[in-house]
């Protein structure tokens, strides 16, 4: 369905001073118009709202049939016709042309260009000229890269646009023959080409190809059709011989429309082979892909002539990346980055609208009230011509080019109007006899001719609508006096003008239909958005214009959208974080008129603050504001009332009218636990700590604890992007900090809060610099291992702690606060805190520690190192500050080195240290493969010694007692006399040695 709005998207108008009637023209670059009439073509300079000014005029070999011009390369190409030859040009440096006399320069194709003859191309027109096998029919120009395309019977040849370079100063345009892309069975009547896109057009039939570079070594490779290709084609020529013998005034016969897409198009029938004809280069396209086939029938049901069902205004229309500017701002082809790409096509009555890149589809379908006879197709529009009207409809290029440039298009962040959505007509404009449009930057070009009344011949029978050749209607004009013609330059309005035409316009729809709003405003914004993404065209100053037009248009959609109770106002959010309004600026500009004494608020509206309420945004509601958004949260979403207390930008609402409404819940039905925790938190604000105890007792921790989950808020926040606790986490901190590390662990373990997040919000809630840990976030840590929470990195927490507990122990720092568990509780509770080894407590017996929090922060250090988890290399460049001095340290030392089998070192420190520990130690570590450590290092250790007496000797010999017991009980006897020190007293070792020799008959 297309919708009519009568808006004016034409501004000014300008005729074009020509001297003859025109027969071609075409516009293009910054301010080039180019009209050929006869054997001439004139040259004109357009420049804004001024009068079209002659620039030169230069001579063809003969009539033009085809005109075209290319930016790239800044040159106009033609199809001439002379004594019944046809012929292809290229005319280059025009500009430079100053009269028709001036000395033009003539050249073939490939020339190579001497020295001395090159001076002359310099300042002067050259012509190059471009021979071919067969007669052209069709060109078009790459608007990318400049390259030309031409169209022949059965054949497609591309000259690719070359410079050869002179000098240093100068380098000249020219041509290099590439490719010939065969395709048997077509006579194109229209072709476009756009980086390497290539679309075909016959007078039913449109085939659109893909032409993708060679591998790197330059190899060339053809593309010869599937087997399922050669026999659709042998199909079609077996049709087309039963056609030509069945055609008669008797029968009508015709094929069926086909749409074929992406690969399917393969089995269109029409055989495809590339032909590479230039130099060996791996830049040259060597094979392609099919993109999309489609065929109509004519409709013969009323015997039309055959012009009433031919395709016209085949057009590839790129759409370039937005980003795509030099240094200096300018746009310039080469530097252009095709972001999508679309292709029309018309029949008289309805114009197709595809979209080529990534997939093909079919965008639009454009249904016209009268019979059309040219298109044009620009990023912003689609002019279409009839005999004596000038069409303008909208075009959805923007829409899907969007979706190509951002992936994120479509979600709470950013949004666009849909590609489906119904196309519309803008303006229906009065011309007579218009017969010809083209268009370039803002300008629209028409020829309008008033003929007399054209007679038919005579009426060709529907039989010969079927061939794809030309069946034009010759006219027979009556001999009357020469029609009179018109060049005209119609100027489109600034998009920012048209913009502000369709807001004033959009506003009679507000009270009426909102659809129909949303639709108008829609078409505005794709309007901004298309100028905005075609960047060449804005103005100096132009864009930031452009821009608050975009927030703008924005803005008015969220307002829409905020009044629907649809599937679409989720819309408002997205919409309205674009236009860049503040939630104060949203909510001022709502209508809060109370229709039948009830107030009510659509689902857009409060999808919209509810979501901006849950975001952190560092915006703070007035009082008045936020007891609004309290009031109509209770009207639609009451459940969602605690929610949105506990936002940030709630922080001025009046404690009494928040808790008025959380009562009023209570009332409702709508009791639970998030409830009381946020009359809790409120009660805290009131400074009624009775209310807030009473409240915080109504339920389990753990019920408590599950409250906080539903909505972290009520513990942390966060603004200007850093974490605050709130006033009851600030209480729970001194009143119940066992369930504030619960629910933070809670918060953690369901994803509501990240480990570097509970790190800082604990410093921050304690007061605490960066360098400083309390004990509360020493507590949350060991409540991590207990709980053994999946995305913790074990390691890293391990590192936290027993830096913690190292650094406490070296600078003898008791903990701020009382630690949540003890060693045994975390021992019995974690599987991550081993039971520490009986030698540790015989070692650490001997140091009296008055300090409990000091031996406690040992014991649970020394609990993580006999732990099965902790990897103990990791720890030992941290023990530094740990001295060996003190026992504790030694202690610790000792364990690490054991962890990493270091037995002999540690025998040799606890016989020098503490010698009552030595025994339990080798009892404890020197097993099975270590066994053999008794005699050979514990044994002899211990006898010398004993012959060096001192203090200790009485605990080393003791320990020496101990060792051949143990010794006697492992070896044999001829194995344990040769491990007894030979200077030694017979009669001490005696009873070991007999016990050794009898203990085989005791056994």
């Amino acid at each position: 369905m297309v919708q009519l709005y009568n808006l004016h998207p034409f501004g000014s108008q300008q005729v074009v001073p020509c001297k003859l009637e025109p027969e071609r023209f075409c516009g293009g670059g910054r301010d080039a118009l180019f009209v050929a009439a006869g054997c001439k073509v004139e040259a004109f300079a357009v420049a804004g709202q001024e009068l079209c000014q002659p620039r030169c005029a230069f001579s063809t070999l003969g009539r033009v049939l085809r005109l075209a011009y290319s930016e790239a390369g800044d040159y106009l190409v033609a199809i001439e016709e002379k004594n019944k030859a046809t012929f292809l040009r290229a005319y280059v440096n025009w500009r430079s042309k100053r009269t028709e006399n001036s000395r033009v320069c003539i050249r073939m194709i490939g020339h190579n260009v001497e020295g001395a003859f090159s001076k002359a191309f310099r300042d002067q027109m050259y012509i190059i000229e471009m021979p071919l096998s067969e007669v052209p029919l069709c060109i078009s120009c790459c608007p990318v890269k400049g390259d030309l395309l031409v169209g022949c019977t059965n054949k497609l040849v591309l000259f690719s646009l070359k410079y050869q370079i002179i000098n240093e100063e100068f380098s000249l345009l020219d041509f290099e023959r590439s490719l010939i892309i065969h395709i048997d069975n077509i006579t194109p009547v229209e072709i476009a080409f756009c980086v390497g896109y290539v679309a075909v057009m016959s007078d039913l039939e449109v085939l659109i190809l893909k032409l993708e570079l060679g591998p790197k070594n330059g190899e060339r490779v053809h593309h010869n059709p599937r087997k399922t290709n050669n026999r659709m084609r042998r199909t079609e020529e077996g049709i087309s011989n039963e056609i030509s013998q069945l055609e008669s005034d008797d029968f009508v016969i015709c094929q069926k429309p086909l749409e074929l897409l992406g690969e399917k198009s393969e089995q269109s029938g029409l055989s495809v082979t590339l032909e590479s004809t230039g130099l060996a280069d791996e830049k040259k396209y060597s094979h392609f892909q099919h993109l999309l086939y489609r065929r109509f029938a004519p409709d013969i049901s009323s015997y039309v002539l055959s012009d009433d069902i031919k395709l016209h205004s085949l057009q590839l229309l790129p759409i370039y990346q937005t980003d795509s500017l030099t240094s200096d701002g300018k746009n310039l082809s080469q530097e252009k980055e095709l972001l999508s790409l679309f292709c029309f096509f018309s029949l008289p009555h309805v114009g197709y609208l595809y979209m080529v890149v990534k997939s093909v589809e079919l965008m639009s379908v454009y249904q016209y009230p009268e019979k059309s006879q040219q298109a044009v197709l620009t990023p912003q529009f689609l002019h279409v011509i009839t005999s004596n009207n000038l069409q303008c409809f909208t075009v959805r290029c923007s829409a899907a080019a969007a979706r190509e440039e951002d992936p994120y298009m479509d979600t709470t962040l950013k949004a666009c109007p849909p590609v489906s959505m119904d196309v519309c007509a803008l303006r229906i404009q009065l011309f007579i006899g218009l017969k010809a449009i083209c268009h370039f930057k803002n300008h629209i070009i028409l020829l309008t001719k008033a003929d007399p009344e054209a007679i038919p011949e005579r009426r060709q029978s529907p039989k010969r609508l079927l061939s794809r050749k030309d069946t034009s209607v010759k006219i027979k004009i009556p001999p009357v006096a020469e029609a009179g013609w018109n060049l005209y330059i119609v100027n489109t309005i600034s998009p920012v003008q048209l913009y502000k035409e369709m807001i004033d316009y959009s506003n009679t729809y507000k009270t009426v239909k909102t659809q129909s709003c949303i639709h108008l405003l829609s078409e505005a914004h794709l309007l901004v958005r298309a100028a905005l993404m075609d960047a060449s065209q804005l103005e100096p100053g132009e864009k930031a214009e452009l821009l608050e037009a975009f927030k703008e248009s924005c803005g008015h959609l969220g307002d829409c959208y905020s009044r629907l109770d649809s599937q679409h106002s989720h819309l408002t959010l997205p919409y309205y974080k674009m236009s860049g309004l503040s939630m104060a600026e949203v909510l001022a500009r709502m209508d809060w008129t109370v229709e039948d004494g009830l107030q009510k608020y659509e689902r857009g509206l409060i999808f919209y603050i509810n979501h901006s309420l849950y975001e952190n945004l560092d915006e703070e509601l007035s009082e008045e504001l936020a007891a609004k958004v309290v009031q109509m949260f209770y009207v639609a979403e009451p459940k969602q009332v605690p929610h949105i207390l506990c936002s940030p930008s709630m922080k001025n609402i009046n404690p009494l009218t928040a808790m008025s409404y959380l009562r009023k819940l209570d009332t409702s039905g709508f009791s639970s636990i998030l409830v009381t925790l946020t009359k809790a938190a409120v009660a805290l604000k009131m400074g009624d700590l009775d209310m807030h105890r009473n409240e915080m007792k109504s339920h389990s921790e753990m019920k408590l604890v599950c409250g906080f989950i539903l909505e972290p808020r009520l513990l942390i926040q966060q603004r200007k992007g850093q974490i605050v606790p709130t006033e009851l986490a600030l209480h729970l901190k001194e009143t119940q900090p066992g369930l504030l590390v619960a629910s933070v662990l809670g918060l953690q373990k369901n994803n509501k809060i990240g480990i570097e997040e509970a790190d800082s919000f604990f410093k921050m809630l304690c007061a605490k610099d960066e360098d400083t840990t309390p004990q509360l976030l020493v507590d949350f840590w060991e409540a991590q291992l207990v709980a053994c929470l999946p995305d913790v990195v074990l390691q890293e927490l391990f590192f936290k702690l027993t830096s913690q507990y190292i650094w406490r122990l070296s600078k003898r720092q008791p903990p701020d606060t009382t630690p949540l568990r003890t060693s045994e509780d975390l021992i019995n509770a974690c599987s991550h805190y081993g039971l520490i080894y009986p030698w540790v407590h015989i070692l650490i017996s001997s140091d009296s520690l008055a300090d409990k929090n000091y031996t406690e922060d040992l014991s649970k250090l020394q609990s993580l190192i006999c732990g099965p988890s902790f990897d103990i290399a990791s720890i030992i460049p941290f023990l530094e500050p740990l001295s060996e001095d003190t026992i504790a340290g030694l202690s610790v030392h000792v364990l690490c080195r054991t962890r990493l089998k270091e037995y002999e070192q540690c025998i040799d420190i606890l016989l020098e240290r503490c010698p009552e520990a030595v025994i339990p130690y080798a009892n404890h570590e020197l097993k099975e493969e270590n066994r053999t450590l008794w005699w050979k290092k514990l044994l002899p250790e211990l006898c010398r010694r004993i012959k060096c007496g001192g203090e200790k000797y009485q605990l080393y010999l003791s320990s020496l007692k101990e060792t051949l017991s143990i010794i006697a009980v492992e070896l044999e006897l001829k194995d344990f006399m040769n491990v007894l020190p030979e200077d030694g007293t017979a009669a001490f070792f005696l009873p070991y040695l007999l016990y050794c020799s009898r203990k085989k008959s005791l056994t």
